[in-house]
């Protein structure tokens, strides 16, 4: 690993302001959502609800994507942040006031969730394609990927352990509240950074003529099309795993609160260490050979996960889990990055977050539902199996990809064709 290559992003006065505002928020983030899924098995006791409450709070990424898709390419991207970071402070205050006033109740967790998950249909879009515009390289946009999925990887381990305690000793709604106090100093980050404004050279067209446009170059385009597919396949069937966390920390070691954190924050390291590895390379050259790598460990991982009942063991395979599904997701992100058309970078970059983001509460409700169903183990078996087979499809497809990849890049002058292979 190239450990300078680490501080290369850090030389954009944006980039650092954009860094600095959220590994603040991020934190907050996680503790909401730790303190969200314990408070729903708390509520219930069913591993169907975590899956349920998931799901209605992720399914509007998968209604409002042609419609966020098209915003990001055709508005002011930096506005849209700075609109979706306030309603999300706004969302997360309520939350606290609800708890805090012991009000709360599952019917308020759902239906807050769909409101995050509107304003995650808008933000998500936006804060992906706005990334390439705090880098003065193409180069080094595999770095920021790297940091950016660092930062959001460090405020996994933080930030699960911080809710654990606090959840334990004070209640979820101060969860909820420094979750939403955390939006202040990433709105001010925003305030101060200078991009200039994103300006597109397409003609404007409707919003579902748009949004097929970029379908039908998404879809067209083989290597991204792989991609979304096989990032759509690893949410839906590999990486749901997370929503059953709270069954093992209750029910399979006899834990708590401070236990489920721990148990999150140990999937927290692996990510981390998985996204400071991606963050110290160059170029996109053997990225492809990562995914195959990071799905592999996830799947071995997964399955011995599946039936430790050894405290050590678990945390163990949770790290690799962790480390697994960074490789997957960053890698993935990267690629599409470097390989979409600019004036389609919105409306291609939703249809991988609706992959990624949209895929999760399906998956979620069907692990949970197996979980209820079956037990645990299985279900989380079954997330591992489908990692393995995911990995050795992809693996058997790389030959075409990278030829395909080659052939469209001969003609873009920002991307040689040697940085894929």
């Amino acid at each position: 690993m190239n450990l300078k290559r680490l501080l290369v992003p850090f030389s954009s006065r944006n980039y650092r302001l954009f860094f600095s505002g959220q590994i603040v928020s991020l934190v907050g983030n996680w503790m909401t959502q730790t303190a969200t899924v314990w408070l729903v098995y708390h509520l219930t006791g069913s591993a169907f609800w975590l899956g349920l409450v998931s799901f209605l709070g992720q399914i509007p990424i998968v209604l409002l994507a042609p419609v966020s898709g098209v915003c990001a390419d055709r508005f002011d991207r930096m506005g849209i942040l700075k609109l979706t970071q306030v309603c999300a402070m706004l969302q997360s205050i309520a939350l606290a006031a609800l708890a805090l006033t012991q009000t709360i109740n599952v019917n308020w967790l759902i239906a807050l969730a769909v409101v995050q998950g509107i304003i995650n249909a808008f933000d998500m879009p936006a804060r992906q394609t706005i990334v390439i515009q705090l880098v003065s390289r193409r180069e080094d946009l595999p770095g920021v990927i790297g940091l950016n999925a660092s930062v959001f990887n460090f405020a996994r381990l933080i930030g699960p352990g911080l809710a654990g305690l606090l959840i334990d000793s004070a209640g979820a709604g101060f969860c909820f509240l420094i979750d939403g106090v955390s939006f202040i100093p990433v709105l001010a980050a925003l305030m101060l950074i200078r991009v200039t404004p994103y300006r597109r050279t397409e003609k404007i067209e409707s919003v579902w003529s748009e949004f097929y446009a970029g379908l039908r170059y998404a879809t067209g385009f083989g290597p991204i099309r792989q991609l979304i597919l096989n990032t759509a396949c690893f949410t839906v069937l590999g990486l749901s795993f997370g929503v059953l966390i709270p069954v093992y920390a209750r029910d399979i070691f006899h834990g708590d609160a401070k236990l489920l954190g721990i148990m999150m924050s140990a999937i927290g390291v692996g990510a981390m260490l998985a996204a400071l590895y991606l963050a110290t390379r160059s170029g996109i050259k053997g990225l492809t050979k990562v995914i195959v790598s990071g799905a592999v460990t996830l799947g071995v991982a997964l399955l011995a996960f599946a039936w430790s009942r050894n405290l050590p063991l678990t945390l163990g395979c949770l790290l690799l889990c962790g480390f697994g599904q960074v490789l997957i997701l960053a890698s993935t992100n990267t690629l599409v990055q470097n390989l979409v058309d600019e004036q389609k970078r919105g409306r291609v970059l939703s249809l991988y977050t609706l992959a990624m983001l949209g895929g999760w509460p399906l998956g979620n409700l069907l692990i949970g539902a197996i979980g209820d169903r079956l037990g645990p183990a299985p279900a989380t078996a079954l997330c591992g199996i489908a990692s393995l087979i995911i990995a050795y499809c992809f693996h058997r497809q790389l030959p075409r990809f990278h030829l395909q990849a080659r052939a469209a890049l001969k003609t873009r002058v920002d991307v040689p064709s040697s940085m894929v292979e």
